[in-house]
This record gives structure tokens, C-alpha cells and sequence, in this order.
């Protein structure tokens, strides 16, 4: 009996190790950050700075007198002026596998975009939405302003 616990304990480690060992890839990082700026990551606001990493599902957030940069992975730029939420809704860059994807939503404030490779290759994989809109990107460059 003690021999059955014993395997059925190594095998259910074995299956479960693996989805332990994955870690999230990072998006992106922050390039710069001044005054209010924050990471918001599981609903913990974290202050943004120069390095940080940001994931999918994470939330640029600037106060009143905060200004906030990322690079994304895929060379992509975002800027976020004062008093602005800009939520990191999807992020897949694997050119290689024809996987991309880039989904930002632009819940409040301002917030400029610079397109990367994601843009390049596949257009129609990004999409910027507003409380109001939905983005295609064709370009390279935008300004949006979102009003709550």
C-alpha cells in the first residue's frame, strides 16, 4: 500500500511540476516613468519604473501629474500622458510560429502609439480599443485621447 501512495504521489508532482516551472513571458518593459506612474498587476498598484517588466493583463496607470513609456517586445511604443489607464489586454510576439498579437485598451487619458514588428507583419493582429471605438492600426503613429 505504502508503494501505491509513494507513485501516486511521484506521478501527480510530475504532471503538476510542469505548469509551476512556466513562468509569464514579459511584454515589455518600462523605459520611463516621472512623477505618479504605476504598474497595476492583480489589482496591486505597483510604482512604475525605469526596467520593470510588464505582462499581458497588467494596467499602465498615470496620476494627475504622471507621465509613463513602455517598449513592448516587439519594438511597439506606448506613452501615457497625466491621469491616463491603458490596459495590456494581449501580447504575443512569436514571429517565427505566426503568432502575434496586440491588444491595448485605452481606458481613460491619453496615450500615444508607435507601432513594432506585430504592426509590420500582421496589421489585423493589432487593435487599440476606447470606451467609444475600435482602432485598426495602419500606420505607424497615433495620438488617442479617451474620455471617461
Amino acid at each position: 500500500m505504502k508503494n501505491v501512495n509513494w507513485l501516486t504521489c511521484v506521478c501527480v508532482l510530475g504532471l503538476v511540476a510542469p505548469v509551476f516551472a512556466q513562468q509569464p513571458t514579459a511584454a515589455g518593459r518600462v523605459k520611463v516613468a516621472s512623477g505618479s506612474a504605476f504598474v497595476v498587476r492583480g489589482g496591486t498598484e505597483l510604482p512604475a519604473r525605469a526596467g520593470e517588466n510588464v505582462f499581458e493583463g497588467d494596467v499602465l496607470r498615470t496620476g494627475a501629474d504622471g507621465r509613463l513609456g513602455v517598449t513592448l517586445k516587439d519594438d511597439t511604443r506606448v506613452s501615457l500622458g497625466p491621469a491616463s489607464d491603458v490596459r495590456v489586454d494581449k501580447f504575443i510576439y512569436a514571429p517565427s510560429e505566426g503568432n502575434l498579437a496586440l491588444a491595448l485598451k485605452i481606458v481613460r487619458g491619453a496615450a500615444a502609439y508607435v507601432s513594432g514588428r506585430i504592426a509590420k507583419l500582421s496589421p489585423d493582429a493589432v487593435r487599440l480599443e476606447t470606451p467609444a471605438a475600435i482602432v485598426g492600426v495602419r500606420g505607424t503613429t497615433l495620438a488617442i485621447k479617451a474620455d471617461e
